[in-house]
């Protein structure tokens, strides 16, 4: 049974797309089988598998608006050189699914109820939020076992947290009692400023959430990587960028849930 991963926060420039595309392919490369779900309109974590985002023929967009099957909506082993990676891409279009899906029963678990037909064919499945507490992303949450949050080291690092939490806490509450935190993961962070440091320290005093230990560095090969469709561990694996979703993804097989 797969262990599904909402990689989710409000604010936009956070790590989010980069911590997908990067953690799913780190798996992948530990011999996971991994399935990416790009819940973005944006489509980032698509292109940033090196898929053309204007020219696919199924979606998510007609995967939930009931057009294409899940078999129809998965692209395999998406990763040159790297098996394991198979993605339900995005594009512009699903901007319009939730005025689409306005007057759906049930609309909250229309992902969660397609995923339910591959999610044993998966060790992990990794869902790629969109910046906002929107529907997308609530069925993102209504589909996962654990939210990620990755939190940017800057000054407002804390901002929005509460209310993400909030929202984890609702959703746990009215639509799916199995979600848990599955914990936050700092991006972005510069060892030469004291900033860095003092954000991380702040975070970990106000949130009694789990905070995974290793942190992901600034890095210019992790930020030149999405512009060639590959994720970091191929693009340039023995940078520091790579070394550090290595140990994140060791860090996610290694925590254990109820």
């Amino acid at each position: 049974m797969g262990r599904v991963i909402a990689i989710a926060n409000q604010k936009g420039g956070v790590g989010k797309t980069t911590t997908s595309i990067n953690l799913s392919a780190a798996l992948a490369e530990r011999g996971k089988k991994v399935l990416v779900i790009d819940t973005d309109p944006q489509g980032n974590t698509t292109s940033g598998f090196g898929l053309d985002k204007n020219e696919l023929e199924n979606s998510i967009y007609e995967l939930m608006i009931g057009e294409c099957t899940i078999d129809e909506a998965i692209q395999k082993n998406v990763v040159e050189d790297l098996d394991g990676v198979d993605i339900i891409p995005s594009n512009v279009n699903l901007a319009a699914v939730e005025i689409e899906l306005i007057d759906a029963d049930q609309k909250e678990f229309i992902l969660r109820e397609a995923i339910s037909k591959v999610k044993d064919n998966y060790d992990f499945i990794v869902i790629d939020c969109p910046p906002s507490l929107s529907m997308l992303t609530v069925n993102a949450m209504t589909t996962a076992n654990t939210v990620l949050v990755p939190i940017q080291c800057e000054y407002y690092a804390l901002e929005g947290l509460s209310q993400l939490v909030h929202t984890v806490n609702l959703v746990r509450d009215r639509l799916n009692p199995e979600l848990e935190m599955e914990g936050v993961v700092f991006t972005m962070f510069d060892s030469r400023t004291n900033l860095s440091l003092q954000v991380v320290e702040n975070v970990k005093e106000h949130i009694q959430e789990n905070v995974y230990k290793t942190i992901i560095p600034r890095n210019i090969r992790l930020a030149e990587a999405p512009s060639y469709g590959l994720p970091i561990n191929i693009y340039e694996p023995k940078s520091a960028g790579a070394e550090a979703y290595r140990l994140l993804a060791d860090e996610v097989i290694e925590r254990k849930f109820d």
